[in-house]
């Protein structure tokens, strides 16, 4: 009698149908796994998990580790509080910055006045309030467009190499070689505007470079990964390898450095502004009331002393939160 064989025991062929169906088996097994491609690659089986289950992705990951983090909730409370008194910030003070008595000039704490008087007659406490919409409008659209630009720029020369990465690599070179200072000083003298958007230009202009080559580094990493070389095997478009697989994976070293970034564009404001070419009067800004406090510091040391302090707290919630979200992101740390 012959030996009859189950069909299902016999090994399929592995020619060019077989490879395909493998390849596209495992394309749509990769596309449903939830870190996937939208999350750190290829999810694998946590062994700690319950039977089953999938691991976290790293975005998971990190906001668990975030919300046990002191220093993130510490910084991101100061933070919540400057931007709620930015967009209303008569709901704790209720005078107007731009108010002045010169009979009041110099004068100390008062009643109804914590801060004093600086050296116009004005109140040191509500111009304190009022600055800190200068300064966080004045870092966030900088960071934006920074990280706007820098991202689109530095991962399209990443992802498509040659030419567009040398002619990027070159252009960012030029940019470094301008100190920034240097810079201001130069191109926000001509300018007659008292408004903030030159100051965010000037910003973005200078700070783009640095964004650039971290997202290109980035890319570069993330389109080596086994996920993408599937993808690109399996005929998926340029622009949905670049959306889809890479942009999610490549994201978290740019959050992390314009974070942090935020930060420095704001203690840069007061910098230029301190110099006098960055915003100008009548706008509110802590960087003025620096610089014209600066004069009186032995006399009337309050006029410098609230100001500086807020910017200085500031500057360092956004450096905190940015650390923060540097620990929780970055794999070697776990």
């Amino acid at each position: 009698m012959p030996e009859r064989y189950d069909p299902d025991e016999v090994v399929a062929p592995t020619g060019a149908g077989g490879a395909m169906d493998l390849a596209t088996s495992e394309g749509e097994t990769l596309e449903k796994l939830p870190g996937g491609p939208m999350g750190t690659g290829p999810a694998e089986l946590d062994p700690s998990a319950p039977s089953g289950e999938r691991a976290r992705s790293l975005w998971s990951d990190a906001w668990r580790d975030l919300r046990r983090n002191p220093i993130f909730i510490v910084s991101g409370l100061v933070i919540l509080f400057l931007v709620v008194i930015s967009i209303w910030p008569s709901l704790i003070a209720s005078g107007n910055p731009l108010q002045c008595d010169l009979a009041k000039a110099q004068e100390g704490s008062q009643p109804g006045y914590p801060f004093g008087f600086n050296g116009q007659g004005c109140d040191v406490y509500t111009r304190t309030v009022y600055g800190a919409r200068t300064s966080v409008t004045v870092g966030v659209c900088a960071t934006l467009g920074v990280a706007l630009i820098g991202s689109v720029f530095g991962g399209l020369a990443g992802f498509f190499g040659g030419a567009s990465d040398a002619i990027l690599s070159r252009v960012t070179d030029i940019f470094f070689g301008i100190p920034v200072v240097l810079g201001g000083l130069v191109l926000l003298s001509v300018v007659t505007s008292s408004t903030v958007w030159p100051v965010i230009g000037f910003m973005v202009l200078l700070g783009w470079p640095q964004l650039s080559r971290i997202a290109r580094g980035s890319v570069i990493t993330a389109k080596q990964n086994d996920y993408v070389q599937a993808a690109r095997a399996l005929g998926a478009s340029n622009s949905r390898i670049l959306l889809r697989h890479i942009t999610p994976n490549a994201v978290a070293p740019v959050i992390v450095v314009a974070t942090i970034a935020l930060g420095t564009y704001i203690s840069l404001e007061a910098t230029l502004s301190f110099l006098g070419v960055g915003l100008k009067p009548p706008t509110v800004s802590w960087g003025i009331d620096i610089s014209s406090a600066s004069p009186y510091i032995r006399n009337a040391p309050h006029m410098l002393l609230w100001p500086a302090g807020a910017l200085a707290i500031t500057v360092l919630a956004f450096i905190m939160l940015g650390d923060a979200v540097r620990d929780a992101l970055d794999p070697k740390l776990r």
